[in-house]
């Protein structure tokens, strides 16, 4: 397998509305960024992703651009990106931009322009439709509920959007949008960024019928099938790799809704003719249900391996996996998968990393992450700002299908904003994240939490991520070797292997709350083991061990 070096880094997101803020207007900035760059450095990571920074209505965070090549206001100037893109160089540290081509926001240039008339140059930048039989074109819903068209009288005629009303999809078949597109990116890589993280990129082909998706509970139509993985997406990457990423020396991963296996093979294929690495969901959705991922029931740790282990099997030698547990539309994974409680959240915090960091792949760490930071008691629907998250109680509880306090609940178990509130400094006011009023509420607990006192203590959170990330740069085998899943069925404990040219690993992860019996499996023998790390001081290896409550160690074989 062909040695790089986005194969052997960590990721470190950055959502920079929350993360630091320079100026005390209550808001993230990247002059605040630059100031935690040396955190950062400490850390250990290998390379930023940074979440949207460009001119944005904000309708949905950023995520609706209405200027590829400009800063938003809040987020301080073009010069302040330069700093601190050198700021990073300088410490070894690179940047890799969001990238959000989808869609675009209805105040972009493109979008004002092709609404205006039904032949101006810039119409068939943007998907429109002619009403059908007096009615929407198709009955398809958009992400964040609701219809996935939108009206226009000033043509008569409907724009889809799969997201808010105010993200309309770019129309990919037309040439001139994949050329502008390309050249915004070209842009960004003379400016010396090193790479893209691309937004619902397996959505920018739509199968041209558009025909009527089966209906949903919601009472509209799934687009699932005709907008995921479309017909022309691989072609349209490999024209963007041909044009732009093959140019540079870029991670580029796409964040692939719907992907399977297979697309994956083709998105991420070792042959480079798209992107270096997918996100996938699969996992992450293991817990919806019914009315969508509105509840609060658990991850079943049977269901976790086996998805996780086919991804870490059928890809392996054929594309590259991308790791994570949470990122800015994902609750905190302490809560959700480990244990919060003030007796077990850092050992479980320790637990999770160690299982998804040892895989092969390249892990992501999202900011906070790596103090084990969990989800938000958040009072009422007032203290929520994410758009999905306000959509969906209306839409459930008005339609009877939820009611309003089991909402709420669901919404602290699964909203996207337990993962957006700020970033825990310190235990001064507001977690030394901001001097103002920070724009969404801060997680009470950060006078307990916070990464001051992480970093004092040794056998903190912080210090754990930093000793996998060194690990990750000493063993050969962390990064390349092959994954085999042991004791499949256990629902208790998840425990594989990694090996590559006679090196091995073992890893034992409890995922509960109580003390578990483990046996060495064959050719395991305590005295060739070697113990890399673990979140109980454990040491050495004995053949029948009694794991602690959410115990991991990580032992190694072979070579020295």
């Amino acid at each position: 397998m062909e040695k790089t070096w986005w194969k052997e880094s960590v990721v470190y997101q950055i959502y920079p509305r929350s993360f630091n803020d320079s100026n005390g207007d209550g808001i993230g900035d990247l002059n605040g960024i630059t100031e935690k760059m040396d955190y950062l450095k400490e850390l250990g990571i290998d390379v930023i992703w940074l979440s949207p920074v460009y001119e944005s209505p904000n309708d949905d965070n950023g995520y609706d651009i209405s200027n590829y090549q400009g800063i938003m206001a809040e987020f301080g100037t073009m010069e302040d990106f330069d700093r601190m893109l050198a700021a990073a160089h300088e410490r070894g540290i690179r940047i890799v931009m969001d990238l959000v081509v989808n869609h675009t926001s209805d105040e972009h240039p493109w979008f004002v322009e092709s609404r205006k008339s039904k032949d101006n140059p810039y119409r068939d930048y943007y998907i429109w439709k002619e009403a059908k039989d007096g009615k929407v074109p198709n009955n398809w819903g958009s992400c964040f509920g609701g219809s996935a068209w939108k009206y226009d009288e000033t043509t008569d005629m409907y724009f889809l959007h799969m997201f808010s009303q105010k993200q309309p999809d770019l129309n990919w078949e037309n040439e001139k949008v994949r050329q502008a597109v390309f050249d915004m990116m070209d842009w960004w890589c003379q400016k010396g960024i090193d790479g893209f993280r691309m937004d619902v990129i397996s959505m920018i082909s739509k199968d041209p019928a558009y025909p009527d998706g089966v209906l949903k509970e919601t009472g509209y139509g799934d687009y699932g099938p005709y907008v995921y993985n479309g017909p022309r997406v691989h072609e349209y990457l490999q024209e963007m790799n041909r044009k732009v990423l093959s140019r540079y020396d870029l991670l580029t991963v796409g964040e692939c809704a719907g992907v399977t296996v297979e697309e994956a093979k083709k998105y991420a294929n070792l042959e480079g003719t798209e992107l270096n690495m997918a996100f996938q969901f699969e996992h992450m959705d293991l817990d919806g249900g019914e009315t969508f991922k509105w509840n609060d029931r658990k991850i079943n740790l049977v269901e976790l391996k086996a998805t996780l282990s086919k991804w870490q099997n059928e890809l392996y030698g054929k594309a590259w996996n991308s790791l994570y547990w949470c990122n800015h539309d994902q609750p905190r994974i302490v809560s959700r998968l480990g244990n919060d409680s003030d007796t077990y959240r850092e050992r479980s915090a320790k637990m999770l990393a160690t299982c998804l960091h040892m895989m092969q792949g390249t892990p992501y760490i999202y900011q906070g992450e790596e103090l084990g930071m969990t989800n938000v008691p958040f009072p009422a629907l007032e203290d929520f700002r994410d758009i999905e998250s306000i959509n969906a109680y209306h839409e459930y509880t008005e339609s009877g299908q939820l009611k309003p306090d089991d909402m709420m609940r669901y919404l602290r178990y699964k909203g996207r904003d337990n993962a957006r509130t700020p970033m825990q400094w310190n235990d001064s006011a507001n977690a030394g994240f901001s001097t103002g009023t920070p724009w969404i509420m801060v997680n009470p607990n950060y006078t307990t939490i916070n990464a001051k006192e992480q970093v004092e203590r040794e056998d903190s959170v912080f210090h754990y991520y930093q000793k996998l990330i060194r690990l990750r740069k000493e063993y050969d085998v962390i990064v390349y070797g092959a994954y085999t899943l042991l004791l499949p069925e256990d629902p208790n404990l998840y425990v594989y292997t990694r090996e590559l040219d006679g090196e091995k690993l073992l890893i034992i992860c409890n995922f509960t709350d109580a003390p578990r019996d483990f046996s060495l499996p064959e050719g395991w023998s305590p005295e060739k083991m070697n113990c890399l790390i673990s979140n109980c001081d454990r040491t050495t290896a004995e053949t029948d061990m009694k794991l602690m409550p959410y115990e991991a160690v990580v032992y190694h074989m072979g070579k020295a």
